[in-house]
């Protein structure tokens, strides 16, 4: 069994246009939900023994706010091929992390997250999975819990949502 969390990157600032995509900074929104998801996981237990994140710096300023209020230290890789990337390529990924990693986050973007969270869950919180499937807001986290003894095997169903958290449903 591994357990995969699936976090989009908090929101972004779109105040400056002449900022290249990979460029754009988290705005005041997005600087306090990282942290408020951080600590949710902190109660909760959530702690990932691995970190894959996009290397935008949105992503990035993401992941270092999540884990300053966790209070964990998790290696972290910042993978290229991250950035933007579909389903097909985050699973590739994903199936890359090696076998005795029993939890995994990856800090990625839409639409390619929500599609793999979507096509990996086959039961679980059912209201959660109507609501992923609907809609992953900014700074959400999907958590699925994998029937599958090493990453590469993971595919359409094999998953179950536990949860699936927003900023917004936080206290």
């Amino acid at each position: 069994m591994k357990r995969l969390y699936l976090l989009r990157h908090a929101k972004s600032d779109w105040a400056d246009p002449s900022l290249d995509d990979f460029d754009r900074p988290l705005n005041g929104r997005g600087r306090k939900s990282a942290p408020a998801i951080g600590r949710y996981m902190r109660r909760e237990g959530l702690i990932p023994a691995l970190v894959l994140s996009s290397p935008s710096r949105r992503t990035r300023q993401t992941c270092e706010l999540l884990l300053g209020s966790l209070k964990a230290e998790p290696p972290v890789e910042f993978v290229d091929e991250l950035y933007l990337a579909e389903p097909v390529r985050l699973l590739k990924r994903i199936g890359r992390v090696p076998e005795d990693i029993p939890s995994l986050l990856v800090i990625a973007h839409n639409p390619g997250l929500q599609a793999l969270a979507h096509k990996l869950a086959s039961g679980g919180d059912t209201a959660g999975r109507r609501r992923l499937a609907a809609k992953y807001p900014t700074g959400a986290l999907a958590v699925l819990d994998c029937d599958v003894a090493a990453w590469d095997q993971l595919a359409s169903g094999l998953c179950v949502l536990e949860r699936f958290v927003a900023p917004r449903d936080l206290p």
